[in-house]
């Protein structure tokens, strides 16, 4: 099955040339590339897990969304820039250039079929000012095209009312949130025999930089994380996977929603 956790009838790949030429109001139609990564998520992780998480809450988004409101899956960009995690077996990285070319290649592609509507959907924290560059560029090329450089966690959800405050404030790989919602996805692939607890080591201290703050300091995985975990794993749960993984896709109905009636300033 290649459309996974993608409804079929809202998977891209799956429609006919025909169909997408003949496709009323393309220009509301809402276009979705889920984007990831392949990168280390500690030893007790898969290393696809921000693809899977793209995947998992999209999926989720739409099978959830009203039927009349058009919005298709584009296959997930599993590679991503994950440079950051070098040193850890498995990684699979681009550079920032390549990653560029390939949004933006795949975004002209997407805009000659007559598409105008195109949401990057990136699950990896490593990236999201690529998604940015990209979709300013592409819009300030094709100013009819609206594109929204999207994080999949920013989308209104329940997972700070089940997390520690250090949780939030230092979980940021393979802890808790990101491990409770692979045992709703991918059960099998998390070895919770192997989970760690492992905060980021060496952080400055009264300072008013940090690592993802307002003023933060460039930092490699492994100067920070001898596991590649940053949080505590050990805590997480399929209950609260579930609870995170619907209510994050709610979020992303009500974003499809908004995008699908969302009008260009001019």
């Amino acid at each position: 099955m290649m459309h996974g956790f993608i409804p079929p009838q809202r998977y891209f790949p799956y429609l006919t040339w025909t169909e997408i030429e003949q496709m009323p109001n393309k220009k509301d139609v809402v276009i979705i590339q889920p984007i990831g990564a392949i990168e280390q998520h500690g030893p007790h992780l898969p290393i696809a897990v921000d693809s899977a998480i793209s995947l998992g809450v999209l999926g989720k988004a739409l099978e959830k969304l009203e039927s009349n409101i058009p919005a298709y899956a584009l296959p997930c960009l599993y590679y991503g820039k994950s440079n950051e995690h070098w040193g850890f077996p498995g990684t699979i990285t681009l550079n920032a250039t390549t990653l560029l070319a390939v949004i933006t290649e795949m975004a002209v592609s997407i805009y000659r079929s007559g598409f105008r509507k195109l949401v990057l959907m990136n699950s990896h924290g490593g990236q999201p000012q690529i998604m940015e560059i990209a979709a300013r560029d592409i819009h300030q090329q094709f100013q009819d095209f609206a594109v929204f450089p999207l994080f999949t966690w920013r989308v209104p959800h329940i997972a700070g009312d089940l997390l520690t405050s250090q949780e939030l404030e230092y979980g940021i790989h393979a802890g808790d949130a990101e491990t409770s919602i692979m045992l709703s996805l991918l059960p099998d692939q998390v070895h919770m025999d192997r989970a760690v607890k492992e905060y980021p080591q060496g952080l400055p201290e009264d300072s008013l930089l940090d690592m993802e703050g307002k003023l933060p300091f460039a930092w490699l995985t492994k100067e920070l994380s001898k596991s590649g975990v940053m949080g505590d794993a050990t805590v997480a749960t399929k209950e609260k996977g579930d609870r995170i993984l619907q209510s994050v896709a709610d979020g992303w109905v009500q974003v499809i929603q908004d995008i699908y009636q969302f009008q260009q300033p001019k």
